[in-house]
């Protein structure tokens, strides 16, 4: 029996492919010779090899209990807890109390009751006011398809409502009202809403944005620190938003102006507004006065024209006519108004 040869130990094996962390391959030890004395430091073959020293691999870290995140985040609940508690203990020691301590912590609470029902109730009209401007716009599109008269007529009172107590647009007002009775064509009423009444409006919105790139464009290119500059960029364009919502109709409170901000952000993704901003630079200024400018005003021109590419998009959003008749406000005026003061004074810019 020793004799014969076993055919498969003599067939070639065919090529595997396998992971060399693979936890089921075995890895056999060389054969050692016949004539070889045996080793009498070696371990004898019924004990088991030490684990090879290393690393963990970021697997089995990942894996282990972070006690940090969990100190902080206990010590934190625990502060926060305390606080709440010591109000709590403060308040209703306060008001169980029949003393002049007991009547004024009843009075402050009452306050602070009735002023939080009153945001609340501001926040929703507000997105009540936002949700109303975007259904007449909806309603008018509807109505110019349709070549319904009598739904343009419905829709410019609706729009004649949101501004009856401005008393800048009151001869408009008072023009638009001439007209209504003159006019008999499908279309016409609406053209001259949007000319007359809402030409007005976009006027005021135009001096707004535009004082806001400028705004915007100075403090870039003035402010030492970049932190300071997005910070102030963040805030004056959601203060642009209220106002361009106020002025047409609808004076949203803080959460609808996140909402509102969240629209414009889609809006500008959609519509490219970043890119289109890029490329009115480079047509008003130019490579080769943009590569003169400095850095912070180069940073401040940029900044300033992506505000005014916001502004132009929450118009888009919150004007309760589409464009007709009006002249509509474009980012490319207000551009080159912004960069005729941003670049006026450059030294001062290099300065900082």
């Amino acid at each position: 029996m020793s004799d014969q040869a076993d055919p498969q130990a003599n067939a070639p094996r065919k090529p595997r492919v396998f992971k060399l962390d693979d936890p089921g391959l075995e890895v056999s030890a060389p054969p050692e010779p016949a004539d070889a004395a045996p080793d009498p430091s070696a371990a004898p073959p019924s004990a088991a090899a030490p684990p090879a020293w290393g690393w963990p691999s970021g697997l089995d870290a990942e894996r282990g209990i972070r006690w940090g995140s969990i100190l902080i985040g206990a010590l934190t609940s625990a502060a926060t807890f305390a606080l709440m508690l010591w109000f709590y203990r403060l308040v209703s020691v306060g008001l169980w109390q029949d003393d002049w301590v007991g009547w004024t912590m009843r009075i402050l609470v009452g306050i602070a009751a009735f002023a939080a029902l009153m945001l609340l109730l501001k926040e929703l009209i507000g997105f009540f006011r936002l949700s109303r401007l975007k259904d007449i716009r909806a309603d008018a599109a509807k109505a110019i398809g349709d070549r319904d008269l009598k739904a343009e007529r419905v829709i410019v009172d609706r729009v004649r409502a949101l501004y009856e107590k401005r008393p800048e647009l009151a001869w408009a007002q008072a023009r638009l009202k001439d007209h209504m009775r003159d006019v008999h064509d499908p279309g016409a009423l609406l053209e001259i809403a949007d000319r007359d009444l809402m030409g007005e409006i976009d006027g005021g919105a135009r001096r707004l944005i535009t004082t806001s790139a400028r705004r915007v464009a100075t403090v870039t290119a003035l402010s030492p620190m970049a932190l300071i500059a997005v910070g102030f960029v963040a805030i004056e364009n959601l203060r642009l938003l209220r106002k361009l919502a106020a002025q047409y109709g609808g004076r949203p409170g803080f959460f609808a102006s996140l909402k509102l901000a969240r629209a414009v952000i889609m809006h500008l993704v959609a519509t490219g507004g970043v890119a289109l901003t890029d490329d009115l630079l480079g047509q008003f200024i130019g490579q080769d006065v943009l590569r003169r400018l400095s850095a912070r005003l180069g940073e401040g021109a940029f900044n300033g024209a992506l505000t005014a590419r916001v502004g132009v998009a929450a118009i888009d959003l919150v004007r309760p006519l589409p464009v007709i008749a009006a002249r509509p406000v474009r980012v490319r005026d207000i551009v080159a108004e912004v960069l005729q003061r941003t670049a006026s004074k450059p030294g001062k810019a290099d300065e900082k």
